[in-house]
């Protein structure tokens, strides 16, 4: 799995609210075409996404919280091949938010869609997306 950090000067919460949206996974992950909420947790986050992603992929995620320490993983639905599995965590700090994030892709992604989906890349338009955006 490959991980990277980096400083964002915006709160943990800001971060966190933005990340965990699925209607603004496309104003930031570039390739994205559509998130589709499957379903939902009780805590109304969700649980099951489906993505539409680059030219042709398509695959489902299932995520997992710790609120407390404001950390996110996802992994494919099970049996299902060609999606991505990770992490994002976010720790207040001096100057806004610490952002960690790996990725490990499964089996079977293109080239193109592993150059989107680089960790180092993905980092980088998020926390351009919080820079420029006053959500």
């Amino acid at each position: 799995m490959k991980i990277v950090s980096t400083q964002i000067a915006r709160s943990v919460e800001a971060c966190w609210d933005v990340f965990v949206d699925p209607t603004k996974l496309v104003t930031w992950v570039p390739g994205l075409r559509e998130a589709k909420v499957v379903s939902r947790r009780a805590d109304k986050l969700p649980h099951e996404i489906e993505f539409v992603y680059a030219k042709d992929l398509c695959y489902a995620l299932v995520y997992d919280y710790d609120l407390e320490t404001r950390e996110v993983s996802w992994a494919p639905r099970e049996g299902q091949t060609g999606g991505l599995r990770g992490f994002a965590s976010f720790t207040a700090g001096d100057d806004g938010t610490e952002m960690t994030y790996g990725i490990e892709h499964d089996g079977g992604r293109k080239a193109a869609e592993r150059a989107l989906d680089d960790p180092d890349f993905l980092l980088t338009a998020f926390a351009r997306r919080m820079h420029e955006d006053r959500d």
